[in-house]
């Protein structure tokens, strides 16, 4: 192996440590889409503990929430063809888990209802409530947001990083303390964060289309 070659080895290793599960989960779909399903088969390792947890925080049993998790990997594996936003397929399975959660919830509602000849206004005394605490789900679809916009960040000029950066750390930013600190007018800090800002949105737009930017 060359210089050159261990530079670029190096480069896609880095790459890969780099990847989030989102990441992953999208390189899978596009190679299960080639025939190549050893990717995919290790997403279904690492992910499936994240859609159980999903699926319980919404008050199903964990017989139940097993039944869904796999009919979740079913219905990615029958719409495989037909997703047309890799980067998307992770959210696609969390909402996919939670909804089809939410579905046997009212099931077992109706179920317990009928065993036991409640009226349907009765209060579910019986039945799990949905956690009303953030799931896993909002966590890991919050850090794959926030990488991505990370990523993006960087791809853009320097002067566009240093403004977005201090910006972002206040809610009402002090345009004096910003052109102190970058040099800046503070009558063009307005008009170049706008087009900061827009330059940001082309890159994750283009992240979009290549995931692997």
């Amino acid at each position: 192996m060359t210089t050159d070659d261990a530079h670029r080895q190096d480069g896609r290793d880095v790459a890969r440590d780099q990847e989030t599960l989102g990441d992953r989960a999208a390189r899978a779909l596009l190679e299960y889409r080639e025939g190549r399903s050893a990717a995919l088969s290790a997403v279904v390792r690492e992910a499936t503990p994240l859609l159980w947890h999903t699926v319980r925080a919404q008050g199903v049993d964990r017989d139940t929430a097993d039944d869904v998790v796999q009919s979740v990997w079913a219905a990615l594996v029958r719409h495989a063809g037909t997703i047309t936003e890799p980067r998307a397929v992770l959210k696609w399975l969390l909402i996919t888990a939670r909804r089809a959660a939410w579905e046997a919830a009212r099931r077992a509602r109706e179920d317990q209802r009928r065993r036991t000849g409640l009226p349907d206004d009765a209060p579910d005394a019986v039945h799990p409530l949905p956690d009303p605490r953030p799931g896993p789900d909002l966590h890991v679809l919050t850090d794959e947001r926030d990488r991505a916009v990370w990523r993006a960040l960087a791809l853009l000029p320097q002067r566009c990083q240093e403004l977005l950066r201090l910006v972002s750390l206040a809610d009402r930013p002090d345009y004096r303390m910003i052109s102190a600190a970058i040099g800046m007018p503070v009558g063009s800090i307005g008009a170049t964060r706008g087009r900061c800002l827009a330059k940001l949105r082309t890159a994750l737009d283009d992240m979009a289309e290549d995931p692997w930017t």
